[in-house]
């Protein structure tokens, strides 16, 4: 694997600052956020230094019981080849469900959910990794993500989970390590022995990111320094393995650039303390393994004497050591050829998703097996994220709002399912707001309204409840 060094998530807000950083060798852009025709200056000047930019996909939903979709990989593959990319990564997640497949509405998580760790759910994850490897022109490395809640009826652990998935598609790991701090703390998984399971010769690279605790519950919040949990993780992971790159997150509440060097330094701190360890780990394994082969070949000797064929040593050849390595000579196992997976396996991944999505942002029962205390918090979670990404993407909505904006979106999230992107959230909530009544006449609602009128056409939206009710609709907005 390529070796990339030490990085930083490149985000527009810290964009001058990463270019000004010493020791910086190469960045990650989340991919969604990024325009092939138009890549901002800064990445721009960072290539030119030949500073390595990998895009970094958050929407794709390789976990999903629907395979990948074609227009999303083309939008992947164009952003690879744009930034001149090695390779691209994405997680390994749901993030929307129902349709056609499920004969149900279609619902957006807003953000990454665990899929289940299951052979149904295996399978399908190969298939939809082997479509998007064969649509992209670089090869893809998949992220292991945190998770606020656990489905019931786990038949692997993630290490195994990971393995498997590796294994039998060939592509890449992203290992981050705060993802498996995070899973230990909200799912009790032992992040040693992730790693311990983990074919480590397919790590990518390697995540790094803060977070915090509340109410026993770790959220993985991109927005606070890296807690020594997560540094002492790196350190085992790079105790087995010299990871090829290993990158700093950080998406919210943005320290000074000197913190974030000190952050990066920190970080390479704890690679280099868990190589040391690494080496002396070997090199006291291989003394130890020196000295059993010379007794062994002793013994070998003197019970051989004066047997068999008259050599008078009787001394055998071995084929392997007590490290596990085998005789490379030998042939190797065909790998099988993939066989066609059924609709029936992702139909069954499919309702089993669609009824917790539908739980989690259209308050539909909780299924059965599933923590409902845990998936409230979730539900939680993912109406904040919500709220916090149609604020970026649509900065003018909290900048009219105010103080008052948050509390109106979580509150509108809990009852209107997300359906078409986060730029259509943004206008849906504008709607609602403005039709629910929920801002009496003022400033507020004469810039929302010009806002919304701004965006939403010449003509009202189709599928919308401006769009059913025309004209008459419309002209309620304009008052």
């Amino acid at each position: 694997m390529r070796r990339l060094g030490t990085g930083i998530g490149w985000r527009p807000e810290i964009a001058d600052a990463v270019e000004r950083m010493p020791g910086i060798d190469w960045v990650e852009a989340v991919a969604e956020n990024v325009c092939p025709g138009h890549l901002p200056d800064s990445l721009l000047r960072l290539r030119e230094r030949g500073v390595t930019v990998i895009p970094h996909g958050v929407s794709l939903g390789l976990g999903d019981a629907e395979r990948p979709d074609a227009g999303r990989l083309a939008a992947l593959a164009e952003r690879a080849e744009a930034l001149g990319s090695p390779l691209v990564t994405e997680h390994i997640a749901f993030v929307r469900a129902g349709g056609p497949l499920t004969a149900s509405p279609r619902l957006e998580a807003g953000h990454l959910l665990p899929v289940p760790r299951t052979r149904d759910a295996l399978d399908v994850l190969c298939e939809n990794v082997r479509i998007a490897q064969d649509a992209l022109p670089v090869p893809l490395a998949v992220e292991n993500i945190a998770a606020l809640i656990a489905w019931p009826g786990d038949e692997m652990t993630e290490g195994q989970f990971l393995y498997e998935l590796a294994d039998r598609t060939g592509v890449r790991l992203l290992i981050d390590v705060a993802n498996l701090h995070t899973n230990h703390v909200n799912r009790g998984e032992d992040p040693a022995k992730a790693l311990a399971e983990l074919p480590l010769e397919a790590i990518a690279y390697v995540h790094v990111a803060g977070g915090f605790e509340r109410d026993g519950v770790w959220h993985d919040s991109h927005a606070h320094p890296v807690p020594r949990p997560v540094l002492d993780i790196l350190t085992d992971l790079a105790s087995r393995v010299s990871p090829p790159g290993v990158l700093l997150e950080r998406d919210e509440n943005f320290p000074a650039p000197a913190e974030l060097e000190r952050e990066l330094g920190t970080i390479r701190g704890a690679v280099e303390a868990g190589e040391r360890e690494g080496a002396l780990a070997r090199a006291s394994a291989t003394t130890g393994e020196h000295d059993t082969t010379e007794t062994e070949t002793e013994t070998e000797t003197e019970t051989g004497t004066g047997i068999g064929s008259g050599t008078g040593t009787g001394t055998r050849t071995r084929t392997g050591t007590g490290t596990g390595t085998v005789d490379e000579s030998a042939p190797a196992t065909a790998e099988p050829a993939p066989t066609a997976l059924g609709e029936a396996t992702r139909q069954r991944l499919g309702l089993a998703q669609a009824a917790l999505l539908s739980a989690l942002v259209a308050g539909t029962p909780v299924p059965e097996g599933f923590d409902r205390v845990r998936l409230g918090v979730q539900a939680r979670a993912l109406a904040a994220k919500r709220a916090d990404v149609v604020a970026k993407v649509a900065p003018e909505l909290p900048l009219i709002l105010g103080s008052g904006y948050r509390t109106a979106f979580i509150a509108y999230a809990q009852g209107h399912p997300m359906h078409g992107g986060y730029r259509q959230d943004a206008l849906d909530f504008a709607e609602e707001t403005l039709l629910g009544g929920r801002l009496t006449e003022g400033r507020a609602r004469r810039e929302l309204r010009r806002w919304w009128l701004d965006r939403s056409g010449p003509a009202p939206r189709p599928k919308s409840r401006l769009g059913q009710v025309g004209r008459v609709g419309r002209t309620l907005i304009r008052r």
